[in-house]
């Protein structure tokens, strides 16, 4: 015979009578078992419970006996999940890297039912997280990330008529970056516009950027001006010069739901006027390289440096005459080959969003080292003619106190002796020369013998042939002194 099992609410065509299986008889229907050997029930109080059914066959008096299990409602099932925020939609909201606890419970507590979790998502999905027999069931996500995002169910299967209860929550995963925002900027086509970009990638859901000026005033009512918000991972901002000013202060702020209210996260900027410094005044020679060096690092927006020359500041396009080149903040300017021409007034212009400042540099060309040479040269020929010149004249006025006495080598010498006369020469020494008269007359030098040996002296009388030859007659005296 087979038996089959009724459940509540299901079409009873036939009449039974029933007694519960936990002692109390309950007159509820009548049973009947059919030709086709299947049992029919007719009027079931929907109790929970198992039922023993006596029924007789019409075509076999043999009385046969059925345990009838009965399920009454539906079953309910609740979830709840902790640490996380409910949105206005229903959706689970939990921040990255927090512990997250799931539990499911059902009305029923029949052994049974089966109670089972599990997931949906961008991750690897598993049909059965965790699973369990009972009214309750626990799951715990430690540390939670983006990629545990997705919809959750829990699950009730009953083991005798295989029904299946679930309830699903949707749980997203918020997340933002934990350094500050970028805050950069952009020249424009026109150098008084910049464009300044505020970048915060890498949070979910996307941030809400704002750009303010911030006001440094001691009034506390001055609210900081606010130029541009909205919900993206960048915010740009295009500002033209009459919006700046030298001083100003730009913040980007970046405001995210997993913040906390004492958390800020954001990035500023502040402008300052470009400020060319360097060497005014430039002197070098001609036929010479020179190089003129400026340098501008302190323009927030960098400032756009050039070289240009004269009144009329002209730019100067690099060739055979000038060459520009840059070393970090510094910009040279090398000209080749000076010559009076390149000599006068150069510019060196910053520009950036805020204004415009200049560096005036004045270059002087000199004449070359060579003619400098010859001037130094004549200068000192001069200088030498003149000196001998003076000497010569101070020894020739004091011509008549010079001791015109030498003495000779110690092994012997002669002495020379001038005398004034006619005709007549002295063997005795001339002790000084006699004064100058203007008469005119021969001046006569006789060569006496210095002593010799022990102090002894050849007698002046003596005098050889020999020694009268070495008179020597000068017309004048001053042509013993020669220079």
């Amino acid at each position: 015979m087979r038996v089959v099992i009724a459940v509540a609410f299901l079409e009873l065509i036939l009449n039974i009578s029933g007694e519960h299986t936990n002692g109390v008889s309950l007159a509820i229907g009548q049973c009947l078992i059919l030709h086709n050997e299947s049992v029919a029930v007719n009027g079931l109080i929907p109790v929970n419970g198992s039922y023993l059914c006596n029924a007789t066959s019409q075509d076999n008096p043999t009385k046969a006996s059925v345990e009838l299990h009965v399920i009454g409602d539906e079953e309910s099932l609740s979830t709840s999940i902790v640490h996380t925020a409910v949105l206005p939609n229903g959706t689970l909201v939990a921040f990255r890297g927090l512990n997250v606890s799931f539990n499911c419970s059902s009305s029923s507590a029949l052994p049974s039912r089966t109670l089972s979790w599990g997931y949906w998502g961008a991750g690897p999905s598993n049909a059965s997280l965790a699973s369990g027999n009972g009214a309750w069931l626990g799951l715990r996500i430690l540390d939670i990330q983006p990629s545990d995002q997705g919809e959750y169910w829990c699950e009730s299967r009953s083991s005798l008529s295989s029904r299946r209860t679930n309830c699903s929550t949707k749980l997203l995963v918020y997340y933002a970056p934990a350094q500050h925002p970028d805050c950069m900027w952009e020249l424009g086509l026109d150098p008084s516009e910049v464009q300044f970009n505020c970048s915060w990638s890498g949070a979910y859901p996307k941030p809400m950027l704002r750009w303010v000026e911030i006001h440094h005033r001691p009034d506390t009512a001055a609210k900081d001006h606010l130029y541009v918000s909205g919900q993206a991972d960048s915010l740009v901002v295009t500002l033209n010069r009459s919006m700046l000013f030298d001083g100003q202060t730009l913040k980007c702020i970046a405001e995210h739901p997993t913040l906390l209210p004492e958390e800020h996260k954001s990035c500023l900027l502040n402008l300052k006027l470009p400020f060319p410094e360097g060497n005014p005044l430039v002197t070098a020679l001609e036929k010479t390289n020179v190089t003129l060096i400026c340098m501008e690092a302190s323009s927030i927006p960098p400032a756009n440096t050039t070289w240009r020359r004269g009144v009329e500041q002209v730019e100067i396009e690099p060739g055979s005459k000038y060459q520009v080149s840059g070393s970090g903040p510094e910009l040279h300017l090398t000209i080749y080959n000076l010559s009076k021409e390149d000599e006068g007034i150069y510019f060196c212009r910053s520009e950036n969003p805020l204004a415009v400042r200049e560096l005036e540099v004045f270059l002087t060309v000199k004449a070359t080292s060579a003619y400098t040479g010859v001037i130094i040269g004549l200068f000192i020929a001069v200088l030498i003619v003149g000196t001998g010149v003076i000497t010569a004249k101070l020894v020739y006025s004091s011509h008549d106190r010079i001791c015109l006495g030498m003495r000779m080598e110690e092994d012997g010498g002669d002495v020379i002796s001038l005398v004034d006369s006619e005709e007549d020469v002295f063997e005795d020494t001339v002790p000084r020369l006699p004064p100058v008269t203007n008469r005119h007359h021969t001046t006569h030098a006789e060569i006496h013998p210095i002593p010799v040996g022990d102090g002894e002296y050849v007698d002046s009388t003596e005098t050889s042939a020999q020694q009268k030859e070495n008179i020597v007659e000068i017309e004048d005296p001053l042509q013993l002194i020669k220079f």
